[in-house]
């Protein structure tokens, strides 16, 4: 599609939050782009996650860098094997930090494997304790591994006071219902606006709204129309479109719910 066939951004009344990227994956010059131009489409928070040992500091700096920044601490599973006690230690004594909102990036990722399963499964455990210990919402990532993601989650959920979310949400029909009737959000991002993606849109149309979340994923995953760029939090309106779309809502109405749902799981409801 040609850069004149390209629609522009939507601006909606209800502002938006962020709930999932990766600011920490751009240069300075790309991330103060982003944020102004997130900020110039009604985004008015955006939460950071971290995903490796690597990469606890940055997404630490970033969420203090800015009023509208915030951030988690968490280990992915495809870093899994560099979980440890100095990491567990650092997560547990960030999560005192205002602006550290959640545990995660955490879970299972069996498509990747870029981590051995067992060492996974351990990892995950630890976290979700580590959310128990310090009353945190958990964010989930899982791939390929829904039956393995569903039994651990059978040990932690009615532990877990604040629950959090299934990000992403790719997984069948059937890990969605467990999820949902556990009292996790999922979240959604630009893949329900790919053309293959009817698997994803089919747990759109069966998530009460009030469980929902809006996410990019930047800067990957970015949606229709603007596939094959780099993803950003400013591209989170055409996310919000198609979801509204599916469930057969006003956009303004998704919006808003989506809006209180966001508060309601990060920010303690305000």
């Amino acid at each position: 599609m040609s850069k004149s066939k390209r629609r522009d951004i939507p601006r909606f009344q209800t502002p938006l939050i962020e709930t999932h990227c990766h600011l920490d994956y751009l240069d300075q010059e790309q991330l103060e782009h982003t944020l102004e131009r997130a900020r110039e489409v009604g985004v008015e928070r955006i939460i950071t996650i971290a995903v490796a040992p690597g990469n606890l500091d940055r997404v630490y700096q970033l969420a203090h860098s800015a009023p509208d920044i915030w951030g988690t601490q968490g280990i992915h599973p495809h870093e899994a094997e560099g979980y440890d006690d100095g990491v567990a230690q650092t997560i547990r004594e960030r999560a005192a930090d205002p602006r550290i909102l959640a545990i995660g990036e955490i879970g299972l990722d069996y498509f990747y494997d870029h981590a051995d399963r067992a060492v996974q499964r351990q990892v995950f455990e630890a976290q979700l304790a580590l959310a128990v210990e310090l009353d945190m919402p958990v964010v989930i990532h899982t791939r390929e591994a829904d039956e393995d993601t569903r039994a651990i989650l059978a040990n932690f959920s009615r532990s877990l006071g604040r629950r959090g979310v299934i990000h992403s949400f790719t997984s069948g029909l059937e890990l969605a219902e467990y999820c949902l009737g556990e009292g996790f959000m999922l979240g959604f991002n630009g893949i329900t606006t790919f053309n293959r993606a009817d698997n994803v849109r089919e747990v759109v149309c069966a998530t009460p709204v009030e469980q929902l979340l809006l996410e990019t994923d930047s800067p990957y995953l970015t949606p229709v129309p603007f596939r094959g760029k780099p993803n950003a939090p400013y591209y989170l309106p055409f996310v919000a479109e198609k979801v509204a779309a599916v469930k057969d809502l006003p956009v303004e109405s998704l919006l808003q719910q989506a809006h209180r749902n966001s508060l309601d799981l990060f920010f303690g409801g305000k």
